[in-house]
């Protein structure tokens, strides 16, 4: 069995979590804290960048990944139409 990683929040990405609706927000929190078996699965390399993101219904959430800390590290959640905006 593979070992679990950790999932960690930044703070900007807690703030943008509460911001939605409760329904929504969990659905992702949930499909977050599934991918802690296996990350890989879930999680999808963006084009051109370092980072990950991962799909629920219209709302993305983008992390990264580390290896050797075996860390999903949640940078940003929000709607697909603005998640992807750099700064």
């Amino acid at each position: 069995m593979k070992p679990e990683y950790i999932v960690k929040f930044d703070t900007d990405a807690t703030e943008e979590l509460t911001k939605l609706p409760q329904d929504i927000s969990h659905r992702i929190f949930k499909k977050i804290v599934e991918s802690k078996q296996d990350p890989h699965h879930y999680w999808l390399r963006l084009e051109g960048r370092t980072d990950y993101r991962i799909r629920v219904g219209d709302y993305r959430a983008i992390a990264d990944l580390f290896e050797n800390e075996k860390l999903i590290y949640v940078t940003k959640v929000g709607h697909r139409k603005t998640v992807y905006e750099e700064g």
